[in-house]
């Protein structure tokens, strides 16, 4: 079975009281799968039941909480590439953060004692629906899309040798609200409300499909593997009480608030 999610429909993992369930989001309203996870999903489908839940009344937790491994893809919008005064990459920059990293909508981003500056980075995030190794196809393998945030202390990356530390401490992975199997086509990041970022992902000089064969070239990609394909323009520091909003086109709106 090829998983994969059919048109118009989103896919989210919820929480009923101590229950927890994959749904279909249908306006106001949740209905219940046959499926308890998202990798259960990937391995046998879903159908749904005769179960259906008003929205307020589910909590929407992250869709993959703990993915093999998150891949991360650096300056690969040509208006971040100009904003940061780099050259365009010949081939992808590929870093990783640990699956630890993950929180979901709602959940607070906390920042570290050790950072004076900790920026929000709005990202489309692919889902990894089948291993994909050494593949010339890499659009075959893509389950669906999801948006991340992919937070950064930004003092920390400019004085450490590698990116490790500064994308790397808990909460600076919020993913979610849902995941689509429609490949979104631009990206909004909204910071207490104003709009920071705005990009159309056509502007990314690695699509989704070269990404997914470039690193399958280095590692083994995984169902359930994330990754996260790079910020556009825009970048800037989130204090305290801050509310950071990444919207994906077709996909939904990951809110998280700033926590020190």
């Amino acid at each position: 079975m090829e998983p994969s999610i059919p048109n118009g429909i989103r896919l989210g993992r919820f929480r009923i009281e101590d229950r927890m369930f994959v749904g279909i989001v249908d306006g106001d309203e949740v209905i219940e799968t046959d499926q308890t996870s998202m990798e259960d999903v990937l391995s046998h489908g879903f159908a749904e039941k005769a179960i259906r839940h008003p929205s307020l009344r589910v909590t929407v937790l992250a869709p993959f909480p703990r993915p093999s491994k998150i891949i991360c893809i650096g300056l690969n919008y040509r208006s971040h590439i100009e904003e940061m005064n780099w050259e365009v990459p010949k081939v992808p920059i590929i870093f990783t953060k640990p699956s630890s990293a993950i929180i979901g909508p709602g959940d607070d981003i906390r920042i570290p004692q050790m950072s004076s500056r900790v920026d929000y980075e709005g990202e489309s995030a692919i889902i990894i629906g089948k291993r994909a190794r050494h593949t010339d196809d890499g659009g075959s393998h893509i389950f669906g899309f999801t948006c991340m945030n992919d937070v950064t202390a930004r003092d920390l990356q400019k004085i450490d040798p590698d990116w490790t530390r500064a994308k790397g401490f808990d909460t600076f992975a919020p993913m979610g609200p849902f995941v689509s199997g429609q490949a979104p086509t631009r990206i909004l990041t909204r910071l207490n409300g104003n709009i920071v970022q705005d990009a159309p992902l056509s502007d990314r000089v690695f699509d989704d499909a070269a990404l997914v064969e470039y690193i399958s070239n280095v590692m083994t990609l995984e169902p359930g593997d994330v990754i996260a394909t790079g910020t556009p323009s825009g970048i800037a520091a989130m204090r305290p009480g801050d509310l950071v909003e990444v919207d994906l086109e077709g996909i939904g709106c990951l809110k998280n608030r700033v926590v020190s």
